[in-house]
């Protein structure tokens, strides 16, 4: 959500327009059943194929909320494709604010190292991105926007 934030319109523009493609509500929200109606419009034979439905059932129980665009941008965001921009650590820096005020409380690095799915000889790295407040540091940050990279080459380990 942070990052979100850190954007300009221009660089939401992109998302703003598969937002639209989803055909929000008069109170510019989406629910479920939007991600549906947009799928069926837009469907391939390799969507079909793959486990796109399967997905969208298990999503199911989300049914009865409804995202704004905001939280849209947050689930959508790729840290990966921010990296690539000349700004990134400008990007960052601003998410961090916004994450500082709103999101940023003391966390323990066994509760971080769950989060990212790695085990206890990750505890050193951890604890270097925590200030002596227990709370993520501008390093720690921008490392757990990286989470999925530790998660999923934690696994190939496994």
């Amino acid at each position: 959500m942070a990052l979100s934030k850190a954007l300009t319109e221009d660089e939401l523009v992109y998302l703003r327009a598969q937002f639209m493609l989803l055909e929000p509500s008069e109170d510019g929200r989406v629910s479920l059943e939007n991600f549906r109606k947009a799928l069926a419009r837009n469907a391939t034979d390799a969507m079909k194929m793959s486990r796109v439905p399967d997905i969208l059932h298990a999503m199911a129980p989300l049914s009865y909320r409804k995202m704004d665009f905001e939280e849209f941008c947050a689930a959508a965001i790729s840290t990966y494709q921010l990296e690539a921009l000349e700004n990134w650590e400008q990007i960052a820096s601003t998410a961090f604010e916004h994450f500082e005020q709103e999101g940023n409380r003391v966390v323990s690095v066994e509760e971080l190292a769950r989060e990212l799915n790695v085990g206890p000889t990750a505890h050193s790295m951890l604890r270097d991105w925590l200030r002596g407040n227990g709370k993520l540091s501008l390093l720690g940050y921008t490392k757990f926007l990286h989470g999925l990279t530790l998660r999923s080459s934690n696994m190939r380990h496994h």
